[in-house]
């Protein structure tokens, strides 16, 4: 039987829920039915894992986040020509910018299968209403060229619904997954986490794990510490990523006075034992599509609280297994946190709902085997509909 040919597109390998579900499927696809590659834009901090992972890694030039009219185009351009020349039998976007790209690219070179994951959605609150319109349109065009469209959140399918995308195309709930055997870490040494973070071995913290961008919303997480340390003073507060609003965050912590509270290891590949011996797990979130982080948590046993945003509506239920506030209720946030860090009846019952909650449907190996169902479903459909018309 001959292998299906199958092209992952992601616009930039960065550090990210969407990126490393991405490299895992493209190692982990059955090897005997599936013949796949990697397509992003250059300079990715995953980039050489990709070319470790044992498949072919092609760099598109001018496939970038940023929005340009000139490389867009070029990006385009591009990625039309390399799927004219491999003739992939599935092309699978991920991301915004090479979810609309890559679609438009591979049903002009004629690609029989097309499938875009939405790993959470380009538009968002803070964008302008033209902006918010513009990428709401091109979304709602580029579902029509969809064979399929994977949501890793029944919110985000709700919202696509809501927003009339095209229905002609098959819609799937695939969530986003971790490797959930890693949690809660086992055999982790407190002492020698905490004095990585430099901070005393017999210190509390509540740690968030995610980048420093408009969307993960650090400043109010700095925003959250400040109002719990005025409560809690022995308390410490740690944020790991990278980002462009890290030296904001680390401004607004100087201006606050609790600097000295605050950790900012940048990325880490211990997360498993830093949300092990953490005291709680805060997502300050705008919007989500589904947020591994917090998934992790609730794999780690972690009492947590979180606005109330989009995928986080799948996981959290507020009272029972974590706390949800409406998103910019920083004192709502704040308290929440006191209460697990002063209340331990409380505290008991949300880590006994973190770690009863079933999450099964986010085991990676889950993910991997409902992505190669899916894609052996379309090949047949686009192979009887060949047969049937006589092709």
């Amino acid at each position: 039987m001959e292998k299906i040919k199958v092209f992952h597109v992601i616009t930039k390998l960065e550090f990210g829920g969407a990126q490393g579900n991405t490299l895992y499927t493209c190692s982990r696809l059955d090897k005997a039915r599936f013949d796949v590659s990697l397509v992003c834009g250059p300079g990715g901090m995953l980039d050489e894992k990709a070319l470790a992972g044992g498949y072919p890694v092609y760099f598109v030039p001018h496939l970038a986040r940023e929005i340009n009219p000139v490389r867009d185009a070029a990006a385009l351009f591009q990625l039309y020509r390399l799927f004219r020349k491999h003739r992939p039998d599935i092309v699978h976007t991920h991301s915004s910018k090479a979810g609309i790209l890559g679609r438009i690219a591979a049903w002009l070179a004629g690609v029989c299968v097309v499938i875009h994951t939405f790993h959470g959605f380009g538009f968002t609150p803070a964008q302008r209403p033209l902006a918010r319109s513009a990428f709401i349109a091109a979304e709602k065009f580029c579902s029509r060229l969809s064979g399929a469209l994977i949501f890793v959140s029944r919110a985000n399918m709700a919202e696509a619904e809501t927003l009339g995308f095209s229905r002609k195309a098959l819609w799937r709930v695939i969530r986003s997954g971790i490797k959930l055997s890693d949690y809660p870490a086992q055999n982790c040494d407190a002492a020698k986490v905490k004095a990585s973070l430099e901070l005393p071995p017999d210190a509390r913290y509540v740690i968030c794990v995610g980048n420093f961008k408009p969307q993960k919303n650090p400043l109010d997480f700095v925003r959250m510490a400040e109002a719990v340390s005025r409560k809690t003073p022995d308390v410490f507060f740690v944020y790991t990523g990278e980002g462009e609003l890290r030296p904001e965050a680390e401004r607004l912590a100087q201006s606050l006075g609790i600097k000295a509270k605050l950790r900012f290891p940048g990325w880490r590949t211990d997360t498993p034992c830093l949300l092990a011996c953490a005291e709680a797990f805060v997502l300050a979130s705008l919007w989500e599509g589904l947020p591994r982080a917090l998934v992790e948590a609730l794999g780690t046993g972690l009492p947590c609280a979180a606005y109330g945003c989009d995928g986080v509506r799948d996981l959290l239920r507020d009272g029972e297994n974590g706390f949800v506030v409406a998103p910019g209720d920083v004192n709502g946030l704040a308290a929440r946190v006191s209460a697990l860090l002063a209340d331990k009846e409380l505290r008991a019952k949300i880590i006994a709902g973190a770690r009863a909650t079933d999450l099964a449907e986010f085991d990676i190996a889950g993910m991997v085997s409902a992505q190669e169902k899916l894609y052996l479903e379309l090949v047949d459909e686009r192979v009887s509909q060949h047969s049937a018309a006589g092709l």
